[in-house]
């Protein structure tokens, strides 16, 4: 099935959005754009303000300047004297230390650490970079060696339990908005919806609402839902084949009437043609990119 275009969506996002981003309450953004003028917003004809990219990289400024211990009236000067470019390529260096760290972290049971190493990521790199230099190869890594018996039970479900709570946390009110929206699940029997939740975040940063009904979602449910939203996405996930096998048949009927994808390990080619619906083939931060375009 050929995919519905999908609207562009704007760059410009509410403070509550930005609040959401960064980590920082609205009431302290309002507070450094009354003292300092670190924030520059536009203003709707209602009135609402209406934040940009440049907006979000003094804020981004801002927290690494309170984090090397400057005042707060200090850091923003630096914020409004340099304020953080648009992100580029990031040493590969760093972002292998920060999974080691995060890793050595979690495997040893050690909640605060790995929480902390992740306050730092966010603080300094864009969500979609720690999501897809950090988060998911770790992820993938875990899955390895878990399965070759390096990781034990308990590790595994300590890592992804800890993980999954804090992309959760980021993904507070991700269905607000006016942009398209995105409803999200795993089929029968698929647990692992974390590549999923991801591919939220990384779509939600394009402007997107989403709507996540995690795992192990019957197909019928996922169709009612699908009919009180009228959402301008479906995506099915899967990790292993079968549970998404399974479900194929009712995923193709589902697509008789919305605009439907299949994603992860356990969505194939065959799978795709078979339901006549969009196979997501890259990785979920690309893959959000991709729809965002219109691709």
């Amino acid at each position: 099935m050929s995919a519905a275009p999908i609207p562009d969506a704007s760059p410009l996002v509410r403070i509550g959005e930005l609040s959401r981003r960064q980590g920082v309450s609205p009431d302290l953004l309002r507070a450094w754009e009354r003292r300092y003028g670190l924030l520059a917003p536009e203003r709707t004809p209602g009135g609402f303000r209406l934040y940009s990219a440049e907006d979000e990289a003094r804020v981004r400024a801002m927290r690494r300047g309170l984090a090397r211990g400057l005042s707060a009236a200090a850091a923003a000067r630096v914020a409004l004297r340099e304020p953080a470019p648009p992100e580029g390529p990031v040493p590969a260096r760093a972002l292998s230390a920060a999974r080691e760290e995060i890793g050595a972290a979690l495997e040893s049971f050690r909640d605060v650490e790995a929480q902390t190493a992740l306050d730092r990521l966010l603080a300094t790199f864009s969500l979609a970079t720690v999501l897809r230099d950090v988060v998911l190869p770790y992820l993938r890594d875990v899955g390895d060696r878990w399965e070759a018996g390096e990781l034990s039970v308990a590790q595994e479900h300590f890592a992804s339990v800890i993980i999954r709570g804090r992309l959760l946390g980021l993904a507070r009110a991700w269905d607000t908005g006016i942009g398209p929206r995105a409803l999200l699940a795993c089929p029968p029997d698929e647990r692992h919806d974390l590549g999923l939740v991801c591919f939220g975040l990384a779509l939600r940063q394009h402007g997107w609402r989403i709507t996540h009904l995690g795992p192990d979602t019957p197909v019928d449910v996922l169709r009612d839902v699908a009919a009180d939203l009228d959402p301008a996405l479906v995506v099915v996930c899967a990790e292993t084949e079968p549970p998404m096998r399974a479900a194929i048949g009712e995923v193709e009927q589902l697509a008789r009437r919305f605009n439907v994808a299949i994603a992860g390990r356990g969505a194939t080619a065959e799978l795709a043609l078979s339901a006549r619906v969009r196979l997501l083939q890259d990785a979920p931060v690309a893959a959000a990119a991709r729809i965002a375009e219109g691709g």
